[in-house]
């Protein structure tokens, strides 16, 4: 059986949504309530392969809202992550994906210092963070999209917003063998991590946003934020490609532009209707068939029966394992969306 530990993408998502999910007591409650409700299993799902295999899963509803992060919440959201993994363990899941900044929470946070939780003793080995297979899919995305769109990668500059993370580092170890991208634009917050890329890339230009995106044909925005961000559609190349690899995905409500073309980055499609409604209430345009791909990596380990933490840690993801993983997700059905 495969997991999927998920949250909402605000507060007033989350009270909106309470109904949907079964606990309408929670839909007046503010932040504080929500700092201290427990994980809880909202759906069950079956999943059935292109290859005729079946396979059922669990949504767990961490309860964890990003202003926890940005109010400086940190236990309470370190908490949420760690009780929701307990709470997947103790149903007995085989393999769990930590979707949304729930990976984030593990990694900065160190988290794997705290094995025991109640009586718990967390097996991390049946957990994944999904980010080899949303690495995998941005990389297909923008390879993609960029040919609908007329953009020739061997004549194009990307720029990759959050390089230094996980799956920004694996975006761009992708772009640089796989691609013949003509040049890779790194920005990320610290500059140390940066340079150790660039280094280990070979390639690539330390930029700051307002320097890369007028240069950038294509942007993947990859940064984990607990807000969203704002940017100039004014200064951005026509035709631009933006993939937006975050959660919550609004890049496509600020940016209003006929040459800026938004994809939501790291989704893909299923080849047959998912009976489910967790993609209905984070508001996915084809819930049957369409959900974030860290998900999916659950999914598919489930599907392989490798029940092994595939993604795991900071930078640990390679092009080999992208293309391992980007095999069985062609198997059993999953492409990545794309523009019209």
């Amino acid at each position: 059986m495969f997991g999927l530990i998920g949250h909402l993408t605000s507060l007033n998502h989350a009270q909106s949504v309470a109904k949907e999910l079964g606990y309408p007591e929670y839909a007046d409650q503010g932040l504080d309530f929500w700092c201290s409700a427990p994980p809880q299993i909202v759906d069950t799902i079956t999943v059935t392969s292109v290859t005729g295999q079946k396979i059922e899963g669990r949504y767990v509803e961490s309860c964890f809202l990003p202003e926890m992060l940005a109010n400086r919440r940190i236990k309470a959201a370190t908490r949420k992550i760690l009780n929701a993994m307990a709470h997947a363990q103790k149903h007995g899941i085989n393999i769990t994906a930590l979707g949304g900044f729930s990976s984030i929470i593990f990694e900065n946070f160190k988290l794997e210092q705290f094995q025991q939780v109640r009586n718990i003793k967390l097996e991390f080995e049946r957990f994944t963070t999904g980010n080899t297979h949303t690495a995998y899919i941005i990389c297909r995305q923008v390879e993609e999209a960029s040919k609908q769109l007329g953009i020739e990668l061997e004549n194009a500059t990307v720029a990759v917003c959050g390089a230094t993370g996980d799956i920004g580092s694996a975006v761009c170890r992708w772009l640089d063998a796989k691609t013949e991208v003509r040049e890779l634009l790194l920005i990320a917050r610290n500059q140390e991590r940066l340079q150790k890329l660039q280094t280990q890339l070979g390639r690539g230009k330390i930029v700051g946003m307002e320097g890369a995106f007028p240069q950038a044909d294509i942007i993947v925005w990859v940064a984990s934020m607990p807000k969203g961000m704002e940017i100039n559609p004014k200064t951005l190349k026509k035709p631009c490609l933006l993939i937006d690899g975050g959660y919550p995905k609004n890049l496509a409500t600020k940016i209003q532009h006929p040459g800026i073309h938004i994809l939501n980055g790291g989704i893909v499609e299923h080849s047959l209707d998912i009976d489910w409604k967790i993609m209905t209430i984070v508001n996915m345009e084809v819930p049957a068939r369409q959900l974030f791909a860290c998900f999916a990596e659950s999914m598919l380990l489930e599907f392989e029966k490798l029940h092994t933490n595939f993604s795991w840690g900071r930078n640990q993801i390679t092009v080999e394992k992208m293309e391992q993983i980007g095999r069985v997700s062609v198997k059993h059905g999953f492409r990545p969306l794309l523009v019209g």
